[in-house]
């Protein structure tokens, strides 16, 4: 028999939110195909409820110039992995906040992807320190299937919740669910109270459907 993608921990290890296991290695899940990479063409949006109103936008290079941090962090998958240890680097979202703020009574935003695919998050959530427009893993580029050249990462939450090939952050006043939240996925996700799925939805978790 061959050995198991899984490795055992303790049930009370802290690291596990309930119902998830360790994860050797770092599976490629994602709807969809791989998007091509194109330098030229490529950007990253901020739009929506800015401060200024307008839109801003960098380019790959522009992108690439702005100040790196680095987190590290676990990353839990619904399907009920997690990846324990991982460390990430790129640009922060505070930082995007920082440098593009939101207009007064902005509460969410929602964060776009190749192909139309998008997720939203609670303003707090991508104003986590922890969140991360993410270039990097454990010192090495991030590969195509895993996002290259940036994806969200959002530890807090559910790893649908941050895309990867990510173009656009939208300002939000007002929540709207996401791809997977339009879906059938609980619109908080938060791993450690099981937020799967959004029959579990508690009145306020999220916009009328």
């Amino acid at each position: 028999m061959g050995q198991s993608k899984y490795e055992p921990l303790p049930p009370s290890d802290p690291r596990l939110p309930p119902g998830q296991r360790v994860q050797r290695g770092w599976p490629a899940l994602h709807y969809g195909p791989v998007p091509r990479f194109k330098p030229p063409s490529w950007d990253l949006q901020v739009f929506g409820a800015t401060a200024s109103a307008e839109k801003h936008s960098w380019d790959f290079a522009g992108f690439n110039a702005l100040p790196r941090t680095t987190v590290v962090a676990d990353l839990h998958c619904v399907t009920k992995f997690s990846v324990l240890g991982n460390t990430w680097t790129g640009v922060s979202a505070a930082a995007v906040l920082d440098l593009v703020p939101p207009a007064p009574g902005v509460t969410h935003v929602m964060v776009w992807a190749e192909y139309g695919y998008s997720a939203n998050l609670r303003l707090a959530d991508f104003a986590d320190p922890r969140t991360l427009l993410a270039t990097h893993r454990n010192g090495e580029a991030l590969t195509a299937e895993h996002g290259f050249p940036v994806r969200l990462v959002v530890p807090q939450l559910y790893a649908w919740k941050g895309p990867k090939w990510v173009r656009a952050v939208e300002y939000m006043r007002a929540d709207r669910r996401g791809f997977w939240e339009e879906r059938g996925y609980h619109n908080l996700a938060d791993p450690w109270s099981e937020q799967r799925y959004s029959y579990q939805e508690d009145p306020g978790d999220g916009p009328l459907r």
